[in-house]
């Protein structure tokens, strides 16, 4: 009786059974994505204006989240970070998963020569530490969105070709891939048809988990100063900018931090729970 009634308080919509911190945790993803779209529609003051005349001002009406170390709006600030943290992770990460993925199936199909001069380059390159990569891209070239969203997504490279090699080269084994080499189908029909369908869903969780790995990573360039550079400003760089209040506890600190946290934090929350039907391929 416990079984079932379990099972019918997890029942939802198209078959998918769900649980209660795996909506929550959709739920404040799909805010912070809503906010990242639309955040230069909704922000209550331009995010380089001074509206306050005291810095790091406490939370009251009209400054919802109090001012930061200039007076600024903390509100705005947070609302345009989300859309720098989230699109430039979002844009590295998609990036870097599909470079990762078509590389990892193309080597574990063709194998041979190609299978061994892929691994052992981005072996090299997954051996060196991703923030000491970071720093010296951005120091050297200088620090731009696109130079941010290449050089996130080249650190990710190899962790996602490692892991979708691996995942094919398990499916390249079985029996269905011998049957379809025997009818002569191309390798393009063999990685799109066959290992594609095959690994996609370890894959979409693998993308959410870089997706957690890259913004932390840009929250740290922009925290040492080498993210984004002012008047553009992601959660991290809201952190470092505002570092001075942290001993008076202001909003203008404490706040970015928890905007990360809760972002970071609900996509590993949804990963964990997501349906079984989407997490397991014979459910």
């Amino acid at each position: 009786m416990t079984t079932a009634r379990t099972t019918t308080s997890r029942r939802s919509f198209l078959g998918h059974s769900y649980n209660l911190v795996g909506v929550v945790a959709s739920l404040v993803i799909l805010a912070w994505t809503l906010v990242a779209i639309f955040a230069p529609y909704i922000i209550p003051h331009p995010i380089g204006d001074i509206v306050d005349d005291d810095y790091f001002g406490p939370m009251r009406q009209g400054l919802w989240l109090g001012s930061d170390y200039l007076g600024r709006d903390m509100l705005s600030r947070v609302l345009m970070g989300a859309r720098y943290t989230v699109g430039i992770s979002l844009a590295a990460v998609s990036i870097a998963c599909f470079s990762g993925v078509v590389l990892g199936m193309i080597a574990a199909v063709t194998g041979g020569w190609l299978d061994t001069c892929l691994s052992r380059f981005l072996d090299a390159m997954n051996s060196i530490p991703s923030k000491l990569f970071g720093l010296v891209v951005v120091a050297a070239v200088g620090s731009s969105i696109p130079v941010l969203i290449l050089t996130l997504a080249v650190i990710y490279i190899p962790g996602a070709y490692r892991f979708a090699r691996a995942l094919a080269v398990n499916i390249n084994t079985m029996d269905f891939m011998t049957v379809a080499r025997v009818r002569g189908e191309s390798t393009l029909y063999l990685i799109g048809s066959e290992i594609l369908p095959n690994i996609i869903r370890p894959v979409l969780a693998d993308f959410g988990l870089r997706f957690v790995f890259i913004v932390l990573l840009l929250s740290g360039l922009s925290f040492l100063g080498l993210g984004l550079q002012p008047p553009l400003a992601d959660w991290g760089a809201l952190v470092r900018e505002n570092i001075g209040g942290l001993p008076f506890a202001a909003p203008a600190v404490i706040v970015p931090s928890l905007a990360i946290a809760s972002l970071t934090i609900s996509v590993n929350l949804l990963i964990d729970n997501l349906p079984q039907k989407i997490r397991d391929r014979d459910a």
